[in-house]
């Protein structure tokens, strides 16, 4: 993987000008927002406080933000559309995870037990909320040449995502194109990491149930042996996997539960198995369901052990659009050179702004969050996870730039 774009860096005054730098008062003003999210984390629709506090800093700036028929999350129009130009949308998530926040060198560890913001959602929704209040400027200027609607959708965490109950609750309506932005601890502040197409997978939630007469250990020859038919059904099921799908197509499962029995001298009647899908290929994301249930009707049948699959679609990969992407490349370069941009491998992790992805064209980028020099290993979904705030401004500043320049080019279009 490249870490820079293989275009030379132009000097800052070849660079196009463009309005919508944060000023030093608001970038202050927005790490403390963000810190206050970070210490009041809230889970997949529950996200009450939060909405609160994007909606009463929107009006503040004299906007109408719409909180979604669901009760949490919004959605707020910086312009005004006529019906006729589609609009671009600057897409947050704003929920927690159900993890406990381990760091202790901070004032803004969050404050309830087992939650926290250990994937980003607090620094997307400030870069987002960042944006709109710069555009809204720009736009009381007459320098915002396209409306932009800003989505702060509830529930990423949640499969299959929230974005799925906030397409049907109109949010895309007027929608042209879609942009977002997703913490990398992998990528130093100050830069992005772009890819076109996949740049996400298709992730779903995998549930096995096994049932059988069970018995004495002492005579395994007697019953159906759970504890044993798990384990090969743990082992065997991504095995054969592995080699009936195209090794391209990357499906991976992988378990992160096992339970059966409760004595160590009695075979049990019932064995659970749980754990994840996940695939970097569209195809094999349809193919999937059926492929893993072939799989462990064999294992089983062999081992004389009726099941039950809970298969929960999650979410599709995440496909970025060529042109949305070249936007979010321009973007960056406009305002941090074309250094700031490098590429980034697809990642077996999945977001439901995938969703959004099948009505409209858009693009994810990943925002550097890593202190420049920071030489240990950081990684999303761990409670000591924190980011370089510096990256709020630069996902601001990036977020202006693209709204700008995608209406430029969409009055050109016309």
């Amino acid at each position: 993987m490249s870490r820079e774009s293989q275009t030379a860096q132009p000097a800052a005054s070849e660079r196009p000008e463009l309005p919508g730098t944060l000023p030093d008062h608001l970038r202050t003003e927005l790490i403390a927002f963000r810190r206050d999210l970070h210490m009041h984390p809230e889970l997949g629709h529950q996200e009450f406080r939060t909405t609160a506090a994007i909606k009463a800093r929107l009006e503040k700036a004299g906007l109408r933000p719409r909180v979604l028929k669901s009760g949490t999350g919004l959605i707020c129009d910086v312009g005004t559309w006529d019906g006729l130009r589609p609009m671009l949308a600057l897409r947050a998530d704003i929920d927690a995870l159900p993890i406990p926040d381990t760091k202790t060198h901070v004032s803004y560890r969050s404050t309830f037990p087992d939650r926290a913001h250990a994937c980003g959602h607090d620094v997307h929704t400030t870069v987002v909320l960042g944006a709109g209040l710069v555009l809204a400027e720009l736009d009381r200027q007459g320098l915002l040449p396209r409306p932009v609607r800003l989505l702060f959708q509830p529930a990423e965490e949640v499969l299959p995502g929230g974005a799925t109950d906030a397409i049907e609750s109109g949010v895309l309506d007027g929608v042209g194109r879609i942009l977002a932005v997703h913490c990398d601890p992998r990528v130093d502040a100050g830069r992005i990491g772009l890819r076109p197409g996949p740049i996400t997978s298709a992730c779903d939630r995998l549930e096995v149930t096994l049932s059988g007469s069970g018995g004495h250990t002492a005579r395994p020859h007697l019953t159906t042996d759970l504890v044993t038919a798990a384990a090969r059904v743990a082992i065997d099921a991504p095995a054969l996997l592995a080699r009936r799908m195209d090794a391209r197509s990357g499906m991976s499962v992988t378990w992160g539960r096992i339970e059966a029995g409760h004595a160590c001298n009695v075979i049990p009647m019932h064995a659970e198995l749980s754990g994840t899908v996940r695939c970097l290929d569209l195809a094999a994301w349809h193919e999937a369901p059926d492929m893993i249930h072939a799989a462990i009707d064999e294992i089983a049948t062999m081992h004389g052990a009726k099941f039950e699959i809970n298969h929960v679609r999650g979410v599709p990969p995440v496909v970025n659009d060529p042109v949305s992407t070249e936007l979010l490349r321009e973007a960056m370069t406009a305002r941090c050179g074309a250094g700031s941009v490098e590429d980034t491998e697809q990642s077996l992790g999945g977001e439901d702004f995938s969703w959004y992805l099948e009505h409209v064209p858009g693009a994810m980028a990943r925002l550097g969050v890593r202190a420049p020099g920071d030489t240990a290993k950081h990684d999303l979904h761990r409670g000591d996870f924190d980011v370089d705030e510096s990256a709020i401004g630069v996902g601001v500043e990036f977020f202006t730039a693209a709204a700008l320049l995608d209406g430029r080019h969409a009055g050109a279009a016309r």
